[in-house]
């Protein structure tokens, strides 16, 4: 991988991290709420086919984000419509980030077991 993807790679994500940012210092919106603003942007952005340019450009820089999840989540859904019909609504954003998903619940739980909560 060459030093300018890189840094394509590495300003994408800094881009999306500034936004989170300036959204947490600028308005009153939550982290909460503002990770799923950028989920439910990935996935309009992944419906209506905007955000496929910008993650083949960015490349981990968008895809990593969870603007990259919302984006995985239109995704999985177009497909599964188009090959199991209406049923595909409800099952192809699950079945597209399942590994993902399935990652980060088995890592929490391992962490979990590693590291004990501090007292206060």
């Amino acid at each position: 991988m060459s030093m300018a993807m890189y840094l394509k790679v590495f300003a994408a994500g800094g881009l999306l991290c500034m936004i989170g940012q300036a959204l947490i210092d600028y308005t009153k919106l939550t982290p909460a709420r503002i990770l799923t603003l950028y989920v439910v942007v990935g996935v309009l952005l992944g419906a209506t086919g905007l955000y496929q340019p910008f993650a083949e450009n960015a490349g981990a820089g968008a895809t990593v984000p969870l603007t990259g999840f919302g984006n995985l989540l239109a995704k999985g859904v177009r497909e599964a419509v188009a090959e199991k019909g209406a049923i595909g609504i409800f099952t192809g954003g699950l079945t597209a980030s399942s590994a993902g998903i399935c990652a980060a619940l088995l890592f929490g739980v391992i962490f979990s077991l590693i590291f004990k909560p501090k007292g206060k």
